[in-house]
């Protein structure tokens, strides 16, 4: 398995900062020529560590300004229910984030909405017709303090 250097690392860390960044930019930050930048950067790809090139998005200014934490208990707890709320709750546009998780719940949901009505909405006509779920408890975002898609690299 491939294992990156120091170098690697460093591309990573400013790649995940700003994916938009030249080669020539990433070259000048390392002290290598374009070519070898380059060919890391496929290399991280080719080996899994970069998995896509996204844009984030500001969710307030798209109408998403109600975030929830949802605590999900299956009713029932076998591979196949597993798998099953699994493929359902992962086709729900609302839900960006699921965890399966131990201790008192079995998954955590992050739910982005417009507002209440909208969270009600999903509860009651989304989340609800899902199998299996025992119960949901809900979470509400009253102020976003740190979110970030940096991964820590040392």
């Amino acid at each position: 398995m491939y294992q990156p250097d120091s170098v690697d690392l460093q591309l990573l860390k400013q790649l995940q900062k700003n994916a938009r960044i030249t080669i020539k930019e990433l070259a000048n930050i390392t002290n290598l020529s374009n070519t070898p930048v380059h060919e890391r950067i496929k290399k991280l790809e080719k080996n899994g560590y970069i998995t896509k090139h996204v844009a984030l998005l500001d969710r307030s200014l798209l109408g998403k300004k109600l975030i929830v934490f949802c605590n999900i208990k299956l009713r029932e707890h076998t591979k196949e229910i597993g798998e099953n709320f699994v493929k359902d709750i992962t086709s729900l546009p609302q839900v960006t984030e699921c965890y399966n998780i131990s201790g008192d719940f079995d998954f955590l949901l992050k739910v982005m909405v417009r507002d209440m009505d909208d969270y009600q909405d999903f509860v009651l006509n989304h989340l609800g017709s899902v199998p299996n779920v025992g119960s949901a408890h809900s979470t509400f975002v009253m102020a976003e303090i740190k979110n970030t898609t940096e991964i820590p690299i040392q």
